[in-house]
């Protein structure tokens, strides 16, 4: 699954889930942007990648913003040359607190879709120019096991990750043409180095025993699965949400 050469966009890549994605692209060849709306620490991952042999470039991105976007992209190219791939991973979901869906201001409701849902649309909007041109490219958009699971009190959050996951299907269609493919993965049960106060000791053991595999996940549990989905050994595959959930049985 070599991706050398390969430039791929990462999303929210400064910390978690997107800091593994940036590390697991770099080993495996890739030139990787950086793109956080903390500008600070999204330079850091990228000097850990210099660091380490690697090619990396840290670049401020609000993705709810189409302005900030089309910059960042148009940075990538500046310094690259062109865009592979990209991975749509930032969210805004560790902040969240649990409430009700009626407790929910709308204010949080907009900017949970402004980020999670807009964010996705404005970046491959960015992107499909460049794909287009060269009839081929790679995206993984990330969506969430509570799609299925509709987690409770998350509400906001559950609807802005099915967004993704029905626009990963439409968007595989529009862009199958032009030899782009475009995939999800749905994480569940992934502990990183953000904290998280809305789940207690209890919670997480009533979960783990809802899972096949008993134990949490950690960020590298969803590296393989994306690296997959953007190189040439999923060239047949499109339009599809693969779940990375420890077997996770739903209900």
């Amino acid at each position: 699954m070599t991706l050398t050469g390969r430039v791929t966009i990462i999303t929210g890549a400064s910390q978690g889930i997107g800091r593994a994605y940036a590390l697991g692209f770099a080993e495996q060849g890739a030139s990787v942007v950086i793109a956080d709306i903390n500008e600070s620490q999204a330079e850091t991952v990228a000097k850990e990648i210099s660091e380490n042999g690697g090619r990396a470039v840290a670049v401020h991105c609000d993705v709810s913003d189409k302005e900030s976007v089309d910059t960042m992209v148009s940075r990538a190219v500046r310094e690259f040359g062109t865009v592979d791939v990209l991975v749509n991973n930032a969210a805004i979901f560790s902040t969240l607190k649990m409430r009700p869906f009626d407790e929910i201001p709308i204010e949080e409701w907009e900017k949970v879709f402004a980020v999670n849902a807009r964010g996705v649309f404005l970046t491959t909007q960015a992107v499909a120019p460049i794909f287009k041109e060269k009839k081929s490219g790679k995206i993984v958009n990330i969506s969430s096991s509570v799609v299925t699971t509709g987690r409770a009190e998350y509400a906001h959050y559950v609807a802005s990750k099915g967004a993704v996951e029905s626009y990963t299907r439409a968007l595989a269609t529009e862009l199958g043409p032009y030899n782009v493919n475009v995939n999800a993965i749905s994480p569940h049960g992934i502990v990183t180095e953000i904290p998280r106060e809305t789940i207690t000791d209890d919670q997480w053991a009533g979960i783990i025993a809802e899972q096949a595999l008993k134990r949490k996940g950690t960020p590298n549990d969803a590296v393989g699965v994306v690296l997959f989905l953007a190189s040439d050994a999923s060239d047949y595959v499109t339009g599809q949400n693969l779940l990375v959930d420890a077997g996770l049985r739903y209900n």
